[in-house]
């Protein structure tokens, strides 16, 4: 807990759900543009404009918010809105058969057969994660969002990347609409302590070592998913 009210009331609670390594196997933005440029082959060696970004990264003077804007950008720029939509509505479907944690998918049914409010909260873009909110049941979704020049993709991020910091701002902007509720958050990684210290109950997914001794102070809960 930081600085939110408290006590709460016991129900219906306010859920956050990570998305990448705690609902689903691992990174969804890179099997997403992976998968487009499956689809379209030709863009294939766009990926090699992208290397200077990740240089840059390498080097710790770009961020992972250029490094994410630099694939999108250099990979998907150009697509129209129609071809990105038919991909989207390919691999939302597989990523949710094939590459979700069943217990994650398990531990959302509960929440919402529970009558809680839940929230995917992820850094990862706003091209599948409404889509994706949709088909698990979420009531609402935050996550980074892109720029577009009319119906094509520019790729660019339109808002800060939803991660650390960001990610805390952006829970206690939503739990000042939920006066009151108690609050549940879920996450797998050490960029996710930040808001899961505002939680009264914290889950952290087949957390490692150090992320364990990391988050020693929370009221925490480890949850070890195949």
């Amino acid at each position: 807990m930081d600085d939110l009210e408290h006590p709460r009331e016991p129900a219906p609670r306010l859920v956050f759900f990570d998305l990448d390594g705690t609902i689903s196997r691992r990174d969804t933005l890179f099997g997403y543009v992976a998968g487009f440029v499956r689809r379209h082959p030709l863009r294939a060696p766009r990926y090699l404009a992208v290397l200077p970004t990740l240089a840059g990264f390498a080097l710790g003077i770009r961020d992972r918010g250029d490094l994410k804007g630099a694939l999108l950008h250099a990979v998907m720029g150009g697509a129209h809105r129609s071809e990105i939509q038919a991909w989207t509505d390919e691999y939302v479907p597989k990523l949710i058969a094939r590459g979700a944690f069943k217990e994650a998918l398990a531990a959302i049914r509960k929440h919402r057969d529970a009558g809680d409010h839940l929230v995917l909260m992820t850094a990862t873009v706003d091209l599948y994660v409404p889509e994706l909110s949709r088909a698990l049941g979420f009531d609402a979704y935050l996550c980074s969002q892109v720029s577009w020049k009319e119906d094509r993709l520019e790729g660019w991020l339109a808002s800060p990347n939803m991660r650390d910091e960001e990610k805390a701002s952006a829970l206690r902007r939503t739990v000042a609409k939920f006066p009151g509720r108690r609050l549940v958050g879920y996450g797998n990684s050490a960029p996710d302590l930040p808001h899961l210290k505002l939680v009264d109950q914290a889950i952290l997914v087949n957390a490692s070592k150090s992320l364990r001794k990391a988050a020693s102070g929370l009221p925490v809960e480890f949850k070890y998913w195949l």
